[in-house]
């Protein structure tokens, strides 16, 4: 059996179809992960939800923050945005089934065989290995349960924008999923800088990329994410991110999880225009 690790999709269906024929996927034998945000902007979030969904437990997903969007969408809390392609989703007859799946996904997978860890964004200096799964495990949990439209309407906001344990109710949970779905920098601290979103180098001083300041590597794990597409393919010991921009004209990109991990992408044609990000 053989797993890949492929980065954020975005509604591209035939670019993921044309990765999977590359790196010869047998979905009788073989597993998928994905960095989350399998939704949005492309044309064909429709199919992408449906083949990830009947892969059954051949594949594992996290939630990233387009998915998300999708969910506040459908519950009446936000309003679609200009580039947003949910009215396929939203209109079709399976709709509810596929939501519903959806929200039970985790927002952290941790393979204990392997070490490999899979989140859609980052995580704080101050989180470990164990407290991230804790914290990952408080909102998946409300997002499962009853409360689930109170925290949908809670959900947004870039504040509190610093971990304490004192944290509580929504602060905390917004909190939480803001490292999950939208962190890319951070200071020493742990004050997340929300609104950067572009290459190393372009943050303010005193902010690093996440994982430059998660010293926490030394428990033999390794993180894959996405989220990122102007940081790209990048690769050093305990970090994989694969985000290639695929929705922007970059590429889909698969990783074979292993020892010695090996990528492989496909060019994409592009959907959107870079420098008009929203999220």
């Amino acid at each position: 059996m053989t797993t890949y690790a492929i980065g954020d999709i975005q509604g591209c269906f035939d670019e993921l179809q044309s990765l999977l024929e590359k790196i010869g996927f047998d979905a009788a034998a073989d597993r998928l992960w994905f960095t989350g945000d399998l939704v949005n902007r492309g044309q064909q979030s429709l199919k992408v939800l449906r083949f990830v969904k009947d892969l059954g437990d051949r594949a594992i997903t996290v939630l990233g923050n387009h998915d998300l969007h999708l969910l506040a969408v459908e519950a009446g809390v936000r309003k679609p945005r200009r580039n947003d392609t949910f009215d396929e989703i939203l209109a079709a007859p399976d709709a509810s089934e596929l939501l519903w799946w959806l929200r039970h996904r985790p927002l952290l997978h941790h393979d204990h065989a392997s070490g490999y860890v899979l989140i859609h964004a980052g995580l704080p200096p101050q989180w470990g290995l164990e407290k991230a799964q804790a914290c990952a495990r408080e909102v998946e949990t409300v997002l499962r349960g009853s409360d689930y439209m109170d925290f949908i309407k809670n959900m947004y906001g870039d504040e509190p924008n610093q971990w304490t344990e004192s944290l509580s109710g929504w602060d905390r949970l917004r909190f939480i999923i803001n490292c999950f779905t939208r962190m890319r920098y951070c200071d020493h601290d742990g004050h997340l800088a929300l609104d950067e979103k572009g290459t190393p180098g372009t943050q303010p001083d005193d902010y690093l990329p996440w994982f430059e300041l998660w010293d926490h590597a030394g428990d033999d794990i390794k993180i894959i994410f996405g989220h990122w597409s102007t940081l790209g393919s990048f690769h050093q010991p305990g970090f994989h991110a694969l985000d290639t921009g695929c929705i922007w004209g970059g590429a889909l990109t698969a990783m074979r999880l292993g020892d010695e991990p090996v990528q492989v992408s496909i060019p994409c044609r592009g959907i959107c225009t870079p420098g008009r990000r929203e999220f």
